[in-house]
């Protein structure tokens, strides 16, 4: 799972279709709440901030990989983590 600021979705979408692992992905709108440092004036009135969030299956060899370029290809900011997926699968037409 990948959380980052909206103005670095085209490079975080453009980064993740070049490795050659992922096979797809799903990215939706979320909103951070807590104590977060750096909020403008607005998130700090409506006590949120706008994200983007993806979900990536992915097999454990591919994490470090994903990991590893991150930064340099995206930016900083950036929110990630694992979980375990116990089951899988599409039911088709």
């Amino acid at each position: 799972m990948l959380n980052i600021a909206p103005e670095l979705e085209e490079d975080l979408v453009d980064y993740l279709l070049s490795i050659e692992q992922i096979v797809g992905f799903s990215s939706y709108t979320v909103y951070g709440h807590g104590q977060q440092q750096g909020l403008s004036v607005a998130e700090q009135v409506s006590g949120r901030r706008k994200r983007s969030q993806y979900e990536l299956l992915v097999s454990a060899p591919t994490i470090p990989i994903i990991l590893s370029g991150l930064a340099e290809a995206v930016g900083r900011g950036i929110v990630y983590w694992q979980q375990p997926v116990s089951n899988f699968g599409r039911i088709e037409y």
